[in-house]
């Protein structure tokens, strides 16, 4: 019996990279619209370097979060306490974002840098945990870890 390739399930690499693209597209477009609210239109993207060098810096770092992100998701069929990691490193990316927009808030951002770049993180991350969660049991998962 022959698989069609379009029954298969998607590749991890694949289906991590668009995660990515759809992460760094709604938080690219977060802080596009914080920037443009706030009077001072790529005032964040200047701050990065320009809107090129954000952008593909911005949407090369979604792509590598999505494809380790969703090979971790994928890992925790294997071994379920591989979950307490990804929640982990969930975290921990959230702190360096914090630390991120910490600093930047006293290098030009000013305290809107909390939201271009703290909330718009946490956008990003429940944006990753809906997408995620259409397609992968994660509270079931999280309860299998424990």
């Amino acid at each position: 019996m022959t698989t069609s390739i379009h029954s298969e399930a998607p590749s991890a690499r694949r289906e991590g990279l668009t995660l990515g693209v759809i992460v760094a597209t709604t938080t690219w477009l977060w802080v596009s619209i914080v920037d443009a609210i706030a009077g001072d239109p790529f005032r964040t993207f200047a701050a990065f370097g320009g809107i090129a060098a954000f952008t593909i810096g911005h949407y090369a770092l979604n792509l590598v979060y999505g494809v380790v992100l969703v090979s971790a998701i994928r890992g925790t069929r294997r071994e379920p306490t591989l979950m307490m990691a990804v929640i982990f490193g969930f975290i921990m990316v959230e702190f360096a974002f914090a630390f991120v927009a910490t600093v930047f808030s006293n290098l030009g951002l000013g305290d809107l840098a909390w939201i271009r770049l703290f909330v718009g993180s946490l956008i990003g991350a429940a944006v990753a945990v809906a997408v995620l969660s259409r397609h992968y049991p994660l509270v079931d998962r999280v309860r299998e870890a424990k």
